[in-house]
């Protein structure tokens, strides 16, 4: 499927596995979330911009490579967005974080925004954003349309599981932002969630109903 990269380490499958899983404890589903996610950071980042620098080995001075993660912007989709960032920012700690709130209306599906908060000097970065669920899609394209109005030098969208709707979705509205996941699962329910899917991200991560 073009635009959509499947990540399909065995690690991230097996940990994906065991949080599918519904007696899956709030502890552990929080952390293998953020294991995950830092697995899928290597993937995501592999095309990452780098420099050359100047530094002293125990034996000599040499020239060797280094991302700039400044230039980098990991945009969580709140609430359930930040344990994906978690993880990622264990890989890339220097990144900068942004903040998008949207709740989905539970009538209409779409998505409503609450909150928005960015670092300064979009136009300079490269932001990747994260949400474990791509399901209608609607805060998806909702968070992608906002930040396309700072003007970012390139989106990226992470998710831990998608279905074909939300990928369809996505995929219309914006064509240029390639899609990260470890999973793409059958279809969407009448509730709008993903099936077989694991339930609701948030309220798993947090212990909430």
């Amino acid at each position: 499927m073009a635009g959509v990269h499947l990540v399909e380490h065995p690690l991230v499958q097996h940990k994906l596995t065991l949080m599918r899983r519904k007696e899956a404890s709030t502890n552990s589903f929080r952390r293998l979330l953020q294991e995950i996610s830092a697995l899928m950071a290597y993937e995501v980042l592999r095309d990452m911009p780098m420099h050359d620098i100047e530094i002293e080995t125990p034996l000599e001075t040499m020239t060797s490579r280094v991302i700039d993660g400044k230039k980098l912007v990991f945009v969580s989709i709140l609430r359930a967005g930040t344990g994906i960032l978690d993880g990622m920012l264990t890989v890339v700690p220097a990144a900068r974080v942004g903040h998008i709130g949207l709740y989905r209306d539970p009538k209409t599906l779409v998505a409503i925004e609450y909150y928005f908060k960015m670092p300064g000097d979009l136009d300079e970065r490269d932001v990747v954003v994260v949400d474990p669920m791509l399901a209608t899609g609607h805060s998806a394209v909702a968070a992608v349309e906002r930040l396309k109005e700072c003007s970012p030098r390139s989106i990226k969208f992470v998710c831990l599981l998608t279905c074909p709707e939300g990928i369809e979705a996505l995929q219309d509205a914006h064509p240029d932002v390639p899609i990260y996941t470890a999973a793409i699962d059958r279809r969407l329910d009448e509730h709008g969630y993903i099936v077989p899917g694991l339930g609701d991200a948030g309220d798993r991560m947090f212990g909430t109903k």
